[in-house]
């Protein structure tokens, strides 16, 4: 399944991106904390290089607990990036961002003191792909609806600096992906997650990726949110398309889709499946690991 969107205002993003770096003091990335590693711009680590960066593992409330603890272990340790897990929506997580920012960049604050820059305000550039919730996130930092916000790739198209307070400013981005997925699977965790359009996938097809990977770790969520006695059983040589389409079969039938000649509408199962996977009605899920 090609999975392809990259639009020419993503050209025009990176380069506004390049400009404006010299006028910030730390780069915050704001990741899908239910796929951290896809949801991570590869072209941000050489764009951003010898800037202090945070990474924000944004909607912790519908991703594995467990594995959220995980992650912000892996980037802190393994990486050097001070990494904080937040609900944008609640807010949970998301006062540990002034703070963590301060840490990050103490021996900067120390050296504007000694320049006697005593209450210099730390400018933060907010950076991500499409859809991790950026402007979500920076409302509810400056505890007010400032940059705009929506549950689809691309509504922000343009910079925006917003005040926090006296000690912080935020710079507001639009989503960026990169030209190609070299991998299929982040192709895939991306259109799962929503960070690209709707209009570019074939709904079914992913819906069935979708239910095959789930039931391989997730398989209790399934049979709660649909009501299952048992999952079908994989048959030999039955790939994960093939296995993913009898499932939709399975939780369209439950769920009463049905068209002329009894067969389930699995069209109709599929994007049901992506709304409440994207919502979290079905679960917390975290679909990649760091040992991946």
């Amino acid at each position: 399944m090609q999975i392809q969107w990259y639009p020419g205002h993503m050209t025009k993003t990176r380069r506004q991106i390049e400009s404006d770096l010299k006028h910030v003091d730390i780069v915050v990335e704001i990741v899908d904390a239910r796929i951290p590693a896809s949801s991570r711009n590869p072209d941000l680590d050489a764009i951003c290089a010898g800037k202090p960066r945070m990474i924000i593992l944004n909607r912790a409330d519908q991703a594995d607990p467990q594995k959220n603890r995980d992650w912000c272990s892996y980037f802190t340790k393994k990486r050097g990036i001070c990494a904080v897990a937040t609900d944008s929506r609640s807010g949970t997580g998301v006062s540990q961002m002034t703070a963590a920012a301060r840490t990050v960049l103490k021996d900067q604050i120390a050296r504007w003191q000694e320049k006697g820059q005593v209450g210099r305000p730390i400018r933060a550039m907010v950076v991500g792909v499409p859809n991790v919730g950026k402007s979500t996130f920076i409302n509810k930092v400056a505890k007010k609806k400032s940059a705009k916000a929506g549950d689809r790739p691309g509504v922000t198209r343009g910079k925006q600096w917003v005040n926090v307070d006296a000690s912080m400013d935020l710079l507001d981005t639009p989503g960026i992906l990169w030209p190609k997925f070299e991998d299929e699977r982040v192709g895939l965790n991306l259109a799962f997650t929503g960070a690209v359009k709707s209009e570019v996938l074939d709904m079914e097809t992913l819906g069935c990726h979708l239910m095959s990977y789930l039931e391989k770790t997730y398989p209790e969520a399934l049979l709660t949110g649909y009501k299952l006695s048992a999952l079908p059983e994989r048959e030999a040589e039955e790939n994960d398309i093939a296995y993913g389409y009898r499932l939709l079969e399975t939780a369209g039938r439950r769920r009463g889709f049905l068209i002329s000649g009894g067969e389930v509408d699995t069209e109709r199962m599929a994007n049901i499946l992506l709304d409440e996977f994207r919502s979290g009605k079905l679960g917390r899920f975290t679909l990649e690991m760091p040992e991946e």
